[in-house]
């Protein structure tokens, strides 16, 4: 009916067309319309970047990409899916479990299509900036850094999410787009073009920029460290290590020390900052996505990607996702001397009030996990209950905070039925540079030198008790971190704690799938956390992790139709 009716008005108008006198009627330039070329004039093409950027946070919950928690978070280990059963964005349910994963996942095919509209504004804009006049565009090359950053941005993720995917650039006209293969680079050769694009960027753009936002030098430098970090971990085509390329991890510990030493960045005294509005652009956000409201659009530019992941409490309302897993509440215990207990914190659960004040904890864990009879989000009055959860039966008792704002924060925002807020999110924070730097140096054998490192962290969370107070003044839970002393610090248990670090730094920040991935450990962990995950959470019950196979995402079954079988599946698909 709906082609009828179209046909009707199509013939309407072409009626009307060849009853008019005027034939010039059919020569007017329609309004609100530019042609290609009217396009290529310097304002248009800023323009053109500035829709590049806007594509950093173009996600919904359906295939967010901005925190990537569903792929990070819940593939890692880190997270449950939650929400209201494991039907509820059921896509996110066969990533958890890899069991029950498919090729023809809508939403993974929604999450391609999104990174590669990515890819699309980034070449749409660079065509144009290669054809203008320097002389016309004086900010031309700093654009072209720009935009080569948030296509190397893209493609990282699309990297790390799917490890073969075709690369297109500017240069390849869009009536080939159809020849090129998914699997016409090798593994090595696509994380080159990706590195490339940072190395560009690291070329061309200041130290500093005068809007705020935008990409800087630094900035170039850290993507291109952490680029090269997952490249020095030298895949097979079964996705498993085969080696460690050292001088990659000479390139690593190059970029970083010109980060730190470009004196820009440095810890937040109080890692809470980080996830407060407060922070926002501070002196730890190497690079954040800008989120904003109240802007003149109808709902603002908003952080959609993370909407799913509120309370449900009155003050919010939906919808009770990304729920911390048992297991990483336990990571957070700490032993007499304040350290972790690498074997041993998985031995008994974090469940009670009282389990809180028995065990001692790294305080990261009040600035990462909604606890029930603790304070939520800072706010002493502000009590997490177990009636705030959706489907506790599920997924347990404890929620995410690190993503969420308080009701009453100037950034909070209802787009009924979800909750969203105009926070940035971090892509690169400084920590990130640290560990970074620390970890290159643990594979180089020169661990003695990453222990500052690494102790600089654990110092400013032991510094980061100012805000988990209860109403009495007194700490929420019994906090006792120590740093790591020199006297066992070795390379395998320096690894161990680099490891461990990273999991405390950024728990729910997304990362944790892709460093176990990275490592080459990911099926051992996994199926280890299973075996003991699921005796606590049904639901995992058939959930396992398949070497070879689980460590991308499948091409989606869409794409492989859509280029008439040139992409070739991911093993084991």
């Amino acid at each position: 009916m709906k082609l009828f009716k179209t046909s009707v008005v199509a013939l309407s108008l072409l009626a009307f067309a060849s009853g008019c006198n005027d034939n010039k009627f059919l020569d007017v330039q329609p309004t609100g319309v530019l042609s290609d070329e009217e396009l290529n004039t310097p304002a248009n093409i800023e323009k053109q970047v500035i829709a590049a950027y806007s594509q950093l946070g173009n996600d919904v919950y359906r295939a967010p990409y901005t925190s990537m928690w569903p792929y990070g978070n819940v593939r890692g280990g880190d997270a449950y899916k939650g929400g209201n059963g494991t039907a509820d964005v059921d896509a996110f349910h066969f990533y958890e479990t890899f069991t029950f994963n498919r090729v023809d996942v809508g939403n993974t095919d929604e999450l391609w299509f999104l990174l590669y509209i990515g890819v699309s504004r980034c070449n749409d804009a660079l065509r144009r900036l290669d054809g203008v006049d320097a002389a016309a565009m004086p900010t031309k090359a700093v654009r072209q850094g720009e935009v080569r950053f948030l296509r190397g941005h893209y493609y990282f993720l699309l990297k790390e999410l799917f490890k073969r995917v075709p690369y297109i650039d500017q240069s390849v006209p869009t009536d080939q787009y159809g020849e090129v293969s998914n699997v016409g680079l090798s593994n090595d050769e696509l994380w080159t073009k990706i590195a490339d694009d940072f190395r560009f960027a690291v070329a061309n753009l200041p130290e500093t920029q005068p809007e705020t936002g935008r990409v800087t030098k630094s900035a170039a430098q850290a993507y291109l460290a952490k680029t090269l970090l997952y490249q020095a971990y030298v895949q097979g085509d079964n996705n498993a290590v085969t080696s460690v390329d050292q001088g990659k991890l000479q390139e690593v510990v190059a970029l970083t020390d010109q980060v730190i030493a470009s004196g820009k960045y440095s810890l937040h005294p109080d890692f809470a900052t980080n996830f407060l509005t407060i922070g926002d652009n501070g002196v730890e956000s190497v690079f954040a996505i800008q989120f904003s409201r109240n802007d003149g659009t109808p709902k603002g530019r908003t952080n959609r990607g993370n909407e799913l992941n509120y309370p449900m409490n009155p003050d919010y309302g939906c919808c009770g996702f990304h729920q911390p897993s048992q297991n990483l509440v336990n990571s957070f215990k700490t032993d007499a001397q304040g350290l972790p207990l690498f074997n041993t914190f998985n031995s008994s659960d974090l469940t009670t009030p009282a389990d809180f004040q028995a065990n001692t904890v790294d305080p990261r864990l009040d600035h990462t996990v909604a606890i029930p009879s603790h304070p939520y989000k800072y706010l002493p009055t502000f009590i997490f209950e177990t009636s705030w959860l959706r489907d506790q039966n599920t997924y347990g008792v404890y929620m995410s905070m690190k993503e969420t704002v308080l009701p009453s924060d100037p950034s909070f925002q209802k787009t009924p039925p979800f909750m969203n807020s105009s926070k940035n999110w971090a892509l690169i924070r400084f920590a990130d540079v640290l560990l970074w730097k620390a970890e290159a140096l643990i594979e180089l054998n020169r661990a003695s030198e990453a222990l500052p490192l690494i102790n600089q962290l654990r110092q400013r969370a032991q510094n980061s008790t100012g805000r988990l107070k209860t109403t009495a003044g007194t700490a929420i839970s019994n906090y006792n971190i120590g740093q790591y002393g020199a006297a066992q610090w070795n390379q395998s248990y320096a690894r161990e704690a680099l490891r461990f670090e990273r999991r405390l730094e950024f728990a729910m920040e997304g990362y944790r799938f892709f460093d176990l991935v990275r490592w080459g450990i990911a099926g051992d962990y996994l199926n280890a956390y299973f075996d003991k995950e699921k005796t606590k959470r049904l639901y995992l019950k058939d959930a396992r992790f398949t070497k070879g196979r689980d460590e991308y995402l499948p091409i989606p079954i869409n794409q492989i139709n859509f280029s008439k079988g040139l992409y070739k599946q991911n093993p084991g698909w």
